[in-house]
């Protein structure tokens, strides 16, 4: 009988454990979602933008400050937002390597409600003449 009741707190200690250390679960999953849809909104834009940039006969593209929504993203436009998602702001910048001709420098930080920081990410996008065809 003792060991029953042994066996049974210590059952109960691991089950409290494991209800205690849901809540950061939760917070955590939260938090690598909006990752998650923000590196997808980074890499379309950079794509975006770097094939605008590539080609020269296209007009070199604004950069700017746009929110979008993650599942409704095309490009900086702003769609009716699903029940549940939540508005992220890229912000874009588009400037000339000094020293170069016909190359850019592009800057773009993704940011969502919470986190000022967001995540960002640049490169150098030079025009190539193979492309305006």
């Amino acid at each position: 009988m003792i060991e029953v009741v042994i066996a049974l707190f210590l059952l109960g200690i691991g089950v409290l454990a494991l209800i205690s250390l849901q809540p950061s679960a939760w917070r955590l999953s939260g938090k690598s979602d909006y990752l998650g849809r923000a590196s997808g909104i980074l890499a379309a834009q950079l794509q975006t933008i770097e094939s605008q940039i590539m080609n020269p006969n296209n007009a070199l593209p604004a950069g700017g400050t746009g929110p979008v929504y993650a599942s409704g993203w095309g490009g900086t436009q702003k769609s009716a937002a699903p029940q549940g998602d939540v508005e992220f702001t890229v912000v874009t910048t588009i400037t000339p390597v000094s020293g170069t001709t016909n190359t850019w420098s592009v800057n773009v930080q993704v940011t969502w409600p919470g986190n000022n920081t967001g995540i960002k990410e640049s490169m150098i996008v030079a025009q190539q003449q193979s492309f305006s065809q």
